[in-house]
């Protein structure tokens, strides 16, 4: 390499005639220009594309800004630059500064959940624990605010570096937003757009002190944790069955089919003890779920029965000289029958004539 080549190579790499970039991967935010021994001469042109902007940022200072098109870099174009060098007299070239890409487009699909269960107050089951997931996109609004809070002075910035802030502010406005609303849970499940509504209002502001503007905002699930759910799809069936009585009936009555096709004799007699028990279970379970209504059904209980009148006992008189008395006559209606030796008539069930004594047989 001759001397010329050189010299020519020396001066390429301290004037900078063009300044532009182009990202070579997704995920990239901002990029700083590589200025190491490098100085910007006056009439150099910027080429900002779409989706991009540029800053230009003196000793530390964030200076002018630029969207999308081509400049050329002088004291009309770069105001804040000079007045931050006192460029008001003379134009000063070549010049030291540092200039930052930024990517503007839509950051889309970025995922958010709740990582533990965020307690809120329902109006239907009180304090409850709630899960959600869902997606988001954003993209840089404010350049100097995100350089200042977030990017600084890395040489790359990446959306993965700043991706959990992001998540971790969501999730913490979603308490908020759910306070604010007073819709109970089983209404914000159904309404998942107005749910999603509320947290992008809240969380709106948040991002906008970081130059970040939210675009949209969904909420996929809401969701209670796997022990609350099992409890909250035993009240919604009991609601779902409501007559317990009828519905008891119901099962049993599909339950004869199956009893029957069963072989021999103890499917029947199995189906007895079953239907008897689940009929029994049914009446208890209906009668702590509505005792208002299971005391309307029973049937009114009838008076108490008066108990029999007693017949009192009269004692027979002996006779004269010792011999018993005659019995007195059978009252009319009862069982009699005829002494086999007197013909008398005595109670049936009697084993000796009171007339004669002789046995009856």
């Amino acid at each position: 390499m001759g001397l010329s080549d050189a010299l020519k190579g020396f001066i390429k790499k301290q004037f900078i005639d063009v300044i532009h970039w182009t990202e070579p991967e997704d995920g990239i935010l901002a990029w700083r220009f590589p200025m190491q021994d490098m100085e910007i001469q006056n009439g150099a042109k910027l080429t900002v594309r779409e989706s991009q902007a540029a800053m230009f940022v003196n000793e530390g200072r964030a200076a002018d800004v630029f969207g999308p098109g081509l400049y050329t870099l002088n004291t009309q174009t770069l105001p804040i630059l000079t007045n931050l060098m006192n460029w008001d007299k003379m134009f000063q070239s070549p010049f030291k500064s540092d200039v930052y890409f930024f990517v503007t487009k839509q950051q889309v699909n970025q995922r958010w959940g709740t990582a533990q269960p965020v307690t809120i107050r329902d109006k239907d089951f009180g304090a409850v624990r709630l899960r959600g997931y869902g997606v988001y996109s954003w993209h840089i609004e404010n350049p100097k605010a995100f350089h200042q809070k977030l990017s600084g002075t890395k040489e790359i910035f990446r959306v993965a570096d700043i991706e959990p802030q992001l998540r971790q502010m969501i999730v913490g406005r979603m308490s908020d937003a759910f306070a604010e609303s007073g819709l109970p849970f089983l209404d914000m499940a159904a309404n998942l757009v107005e749910v999603g509504e509320r947290i992008q209002a809240s969380v709106r502001p948040v991002f906008a002190e970081f130059g970040i503007a939210l675009d949209t905002f969904a909420v996929e699930n809401l969701s209670l944790p796997e022990e609350l759910q099992k409890m909250l799809d035993t009240r919604i069936g009991m609601n779902m069955i409501g007559n317990m009585q009828q519905y008891t009936q119901y099962q049993a009555a599909n339950a004869l089919p199956i009893a029957a096709a069963n072989e021999g004799g103890g499917g029947m007699a199995g189906l007895g003890v079953g239907l008897g028990a689940g009929v029994g279970f049914g009446q208890v379970l209906a009668g702590a779920l509505n005792p208002q209504q299971m005391a309307a059904q029973q049937p009114p209980q009838p008076p108490p029965q008066a108990p029999p009148p007693v017949t009192p006992v009269v004692p027979v008189p002996a006779a004269a000289g010792g011999a018993p008395a005659a019995a007195p006559p059978p009252a009319a209606g009862a069982e009699t029958k005829f002494c086999m030796n007197c013909g008398k008539q005595i109670p049936r069930p009697a084993k000796f004539c009171p007339e004669c004594g002789s046995a009856q047989q």
